[in-house]
């Protein structure tokens, strides 16, 4: 089953250089969510072929315009789309009444329902649970409430030996996949579990930190996840600045994947002096070997 990190935007402030502003879809299991809502992602989801009607939650991390001025016109096209099923808003404190007062001055009434939960931020928090996923929030620090995000699968069942099916009622099948023995009616063993079932595949983790400072109190949240989203949006030359507007450099993000020990780890958020990101890559490269850009139209995926 997929688990994928498709990358819609990846500039901070502006779009420049081809680069549009933040956003990314996650498709999970049979799930697709996606992750902050910046200018123009509902055109990179059509010209990297993502159907927004899939989409069941959306998750924003903060309201400067980089990452949620799409939101606004990708709900609107649902509608005009008909739209019915539910959509789950996740957001800080404020998006509810922005859209609210939108919908109130264009005297619209959306075809189908938003269910919106507001974002504490200041600390982490269990926001959804659902049966296959877990979502926690990650407190940031940013000039405004901003907040980062971990999604987890599920434990999953154990395997069960393809040769061995035939001989198995549904029951059976049921109590071997939870890991549990088959016993018959007189309470004796029927089905060894071990002799009928594989390991479980991997539970897979992605974290995705959008606009921070650095700060080391995220990786006890991040440790070894699978695969980190960081911003990076300055060279460690450009330092001081990166402080000054609490942003990351690209070293910076390296420094915390390192100290997490995650599989993976994504850098964007790249700023607009930035034409060439390869030494963004470079730079976070040489504090964590398995680094790569988020860049546009780029798929990452998960593996089991």
């Amino acid at each position: 089953m997929s688990f994928e990190v498709h990358i819609l935007g990846s500039n901070s402030a502006a779009p420049a250089h081809g680069r549009h502003h933040t956003s990314q879809v996650l498709r999970i299991q049979d799930m697709q969510i996606m992750i902050d809502c910046g200018e123009a992602t509902q055109l990179q989801m059509k010209r990297y072929g993502l159907r927004k009607n899939r989409l069941s939650h959306i998750f924003i991390s903060h309201l400067h315009g980089d990452h949620f001025l799409g939101l606004m016109g990708l709900l609107s096209t649902m509608h005009l789309n008909g739209r019915k099923t539910a959509l789950y808003l996740h957001g800080p404190v404020g998006l509810s009444e922005i859209i609210s007062l939108h919908l109130k001055y264009a005297n619209t009434r959306l075809s189908y329902p938003i269910h919106f939960q507001e974002l504490k931020g200041d600390q982490s928090e269990l926001i959804l649970d659902h049966p296959k996923i877990t979502v926690h929030t990650i407190p940031l620090q940013h000039r405004i409430p901003c907040t980062g995000f971990l999604i987890k699968e599920k434990p999953k069942p154990k395997r069960l030996k393809k040769e061995k099916v035939s001989e198995l009622r549904v029951r059976d099948i049921n109590i071997l996949k939870k890991g549990e023995d088959v016993l018959d009616e007189s309470g004796n063993l029927k089905f060894k579990n071990t002799d009928y079932t594989l390991p479980a595949k991997k539970s897979r983790s992605y974290a995705y930190c959008s606009d921070t400072k650095y700060n080391e109190d995220i990786i006890p949240l991040v440790k070894e996840v699978d695969l980190l989203y960081h911003e990076g949006t300055f060279l460690h030359d450009n330092l001081e600045r990166a402080e000054s507007t609490f942003h990351t450099t690209a070293k910076q993000a390296g420094i915390i994947a390192q100290k997490a020990n995650v599989g993976q780890l994504l850098i964007g958020h790249f700023s607009n002096r930035y034409k060439e990101l390869q030494p963004l890559l470079e730079e976070a490269q040489k504090e964590f070997t398995n680094t790569a850009l988020a860049e546009e139209g780029k798929v990452f995926t998960i593996e089991e």
